[in-house]
């Protein structure tokens, strides 16, 4: 596993230029079989960070460019009757596919977003009755720019639960910002990325983290920071039960990337802003002192007490 994710890593690190953090975050999200939400302004490079992950895997890709004509059967598929057997068949959408990479999720109607709830969810899509299992793995890469909000829909909280963690580009260091320079100032290096695994590897890399130890204590730690965002004063809405789910399965994926058989309070609070910020909603006074729900998570983590390594 080590050798594939870090085969993985500096693939991407060779087109995202100074982001280490972020790729290991893609990675982590990846193994343990969760969907990423990139958010940021425009020409930081959310989609083509979602573009190098789906290319160094050699699967199944989609692209959706998501617009405000976009319909819900165009993500999960329609059933079309054919004329030769005289019969209604299924045709699947763009979600049949093991990486889609959704541009711009925030500018598609409510309606259509909804069609990617069972998705997520259980990796899976109901059309006319009918239950079609979606291939595995299965991500779904999202990218949306908060600033621009003109024909926008913002993201209901049942969808931003669903994401396991959100991260954010931001601008690059003047030193990468000189080398993307050399690198994209003619072929993108992405156009000459080849893939360095297969659907098979990741898939089993995947039930490896599932494998992977967290001992009593770390499982209480992770209630007991679920329990501190829905108690804190800074918060109208705290992390839901699915929110621990997840920040169990990332803290997993981080501890299998650092060779590590069994989850540390570490891998948890590494994970922890990235899992939980997205799904807090703060209280007006939070958002009048501008402290965001990434600060309150930082807070938390200094308060909750953290356990004593065990196996």
């Amino acid at each position: 596993m080590l050798q594939v994710s870090a085969s993985l890593a500096a693939a991407m690190n060779s087109v995202i230029e100074g982001k280490q953090a972020v790729v290991r975050t893609a990675i982590t999200v990846l193994l343990a079989e969760g969907h990423l939400l990139i958010e940021d302004v425009p020409g930081v490079g959310k989609t083509l960070l979602a573009k190098t992950l789906a290319r160094t895997i050699d699967c199944r890709v989609r692209r959706v460019q998501f617009t405000p004509d976009l319909l819900p059967s165009d993500i999960t598929g329609v059933s079309v009757f054919n004329q030769d057997v005289r019969d209604f068949e299924f045709r699947p959408g763009a979600i049949f596919a093991n990486v889609v990479v959704g541009d711009e999720i925030n500018r598609a109607s409510p309606k259509t977003q909804s069609a990617l709830l069972e998705s997520m969810e259980e990796a899976q899509v109901t059309v006319d009755g009918t239950t079609y299992a979606l291939p595995r793995p299965f991500i779904v890469m999202a990218t949306q720019n908060p600033i621009e909000m003109e024909g926008t829909y913002p993201l209901p909280e049942a969808q931003r639960d669903r994401f396991m963690a959100r991260i954010s580009m931001g601008y690059p260091s003047a030193r990468a910002e000189l080398d993307m320079l050399d690198l994209h100032g003619g072929v993108s290096p992405l156009e000459a990325l080849q893939p360095v695994t297969d659907a098979a590897t990741v898939s089993a890399m995947v039930r490896a983290v599932r494998e992977v130890h967290a001992s009593p204590s770390v499982r209480q730690y992770l209630v007991d920071l679920a329990h501190a965002t829905r108690s804190s004063s800074a918060l109208r809405l705290g992390a839901s039960p699915r929110a621990t789910i997840h920040l169990l399965r990332a803290s997993r994926a981080h501890a299998a990337l650092a060779g590590r058989d069994h989850v540390l309070p570490d891998d948890v609070q590494q994970v922890a802003v990235a899992v939980l910020a997205h799904r807090l909603i703060p209280t007006g006074e939070t958002q009048m002192a501008h402290r965001s729900t990434a600060d309150v998570v930082s807070d938390l983590l200094q308060r909750v007490r953290v356990p004593a390594p065990t196996r």
